[in-house]
């Protein structure tokens, strides 16, 4: 089976989307779907404990150039997910696409063009993308 592409996935949850029809409905799921996602990855820590956070304040050396800069930062996770979080997680994102794609159907947007939109605006901006 194929990837579908995003336009066949913006049809798709067009013709799923029976119940929650009105923008306003939509636009509360997405923010439920968000939120569900940030609480998966919380629970990849807290309950699992397959990855762990060690956040700390962010040092840009002043002397780096911005490639050097880059392998610097630190994205502060330690560990990998395990199979059990990493499914929930892409579960959770999945849900949230869907709303998304719903919210694009019913403001007559199309999901690609926002992808293509915004890949050329990192494109663009590369880093100073600030996003």
């Amino acid at each position: 089976m194929s990837t579908p592409t995003l336009a066949e996935f913006q049809e798709q949850v067009s013709e799923l989307l029976l119940r929650h029809r009105s923008l306003l409905d939509v636009l509360s799921k997405y923010g439920q779907a968000g939120a569900a996602v940030n609480r998966a990855v919380a629970k990849s820590v807290t309950e699992c404990g397959c990855i762990e956070l060690n956040a700390r304040k962010q040092e840009y050396p002043d002397d780096a150039n911005l490639e050097q800069a880059k392998t610097k930062l630190h994205h502060h996770i330690n560990g990998e997910l395990c199979e059990h979080c990493k499914d929930a997680i892409k579960n959770e994102l999945g849900r949230n696409l869907f709303y998304m794609s719903a919210m694009c159907n019913l403001l007559d947007i199309k999901l690609d063009e926002v992808v293509t939109h915004e890949s050329n605006k990192c494109a663009t901006l590369g880093l100073f993308n600030l996003t």
